[in-house]
């Protein structure tokens, strides 16, 4: 089973839309049915709304489906309510980044394009600070709040169950100063820490590398269970996309693979890096 509350809650999602989809219903039959609104019905398919373990045994006695789907789909409703390490920290964290973590925290696979700034998963809490200070109308706690889940968020890099984590990051991110010369030193000697993780592949991708598939900084999370389908994520200044369909993650597959095959090799990259470092230095 899903590890995180926010992968409980979308596989339950899911799990509620197949019954439906197979019985071959309506949202609208199955809430006409149960006295219910077709919007109710949908808000449980799509995970915004709460599922109650009372609205499970419902659906199933009118799915008639078998015990033991019951009570699974019952153990992911109350499991789904728990509240995440990264919840504690209130307005430090948007809730359309709630949703994120939860699913980040439960991925397998991690393969991100990042194209102004350093990955969030390898930034030092300096670089992390000045980020915030400058583009985010936080108060300072809730900037001190941000910056301790980034930071508890890097975890999973080294974890023993780590994701195999993928980043192609353009040149730009290096050779862009945030803060000063002295905090950019200390970032791109974190950057080739993580570098060197078992889990972590790192590209560069060059200016000198022509024209390359994407037009902006993008994740895409893949999960160990089949039945939770991977998914594309982009973020903005006050909210999320979250892509799903089959469409979506092929053409963004295709898009980090041509990004993966314009960068530099994990060697070269590390090479570019501690060129780059050196200019800093002097």
């Amino acid at each position: 089973m899903a590890g995180s509350p926010t992968a409980r809650r979308r596989r339950l999602s899911i799990e509620l839309k197949k019954l439906r989809e197979t019985n071959a219903f309506t949202c609208a039959q199955v809430g006409q049915a149960l006295d219910w609104s077709g919007s109710k019905v949908n808000r449980m398919e799509t995970g915004s709304g709460r599922v109650q373990p009372s609205d499970i045994d419902a659906l199933c006695r009118f799915y008639d489906t078998t015990d033991e789907l019951r009570e699974f789909l019952k153990s992911l409703a109350r499991e789904a309510k728990i509240r995440g390490w990264w919840q504690v920290h209130g307005a430090g964290v948007p809730e359309w980044f709630n949703i994120y973590i939860g699913l980040e925290q439960d991925a397998s696979t991690f393969r991100q394009y990042q194209c102004e700034v350093i990955p969030g998963l390898m930034q030092t809490e300096a670089y992390t600070c000045e980020l915030h200070r400058t583009g985010a109308h936080m108060s300072a706690e809730d900037i001190d709040r941000a910056v301790r889940v980034r930071m508890e968020r890097q975890a999973m890099l080294s974890r023993a169950d780590a994701p195999d984590a993928w980043f192609v990051v353009n040149e730009g991110s290096l050779r862009n100063v945030i803060g000063s010369r002295a905090l950019m030193r200390e970032q791109l000697e974190r950057v080739l820490e993580s570098a060197e993780l078992p889990s972590v592949t790192l590209q560069i991708l060059p200016f000198d590398s022509g024209t390359y598939p994407a037009t902006g900084t993008f994740t895409m999370l893949g999960f160990p269970a089949p039945e939770d389908p991977d998914l594309v994520y982009r973020d903005g200044i006050t909210d999320a996309v979250y892509l799903e369909g089959e469409h979506h993650v092929r053409e963004y597959t295709k898009a980090f693979d041509g990004l993966r095959a314009a960068a530099l090799s994990p060697q070269r990259s590390v090479q570019l890096i501690k060129s780059v470092l050196k200019e800093y230095a002097s």
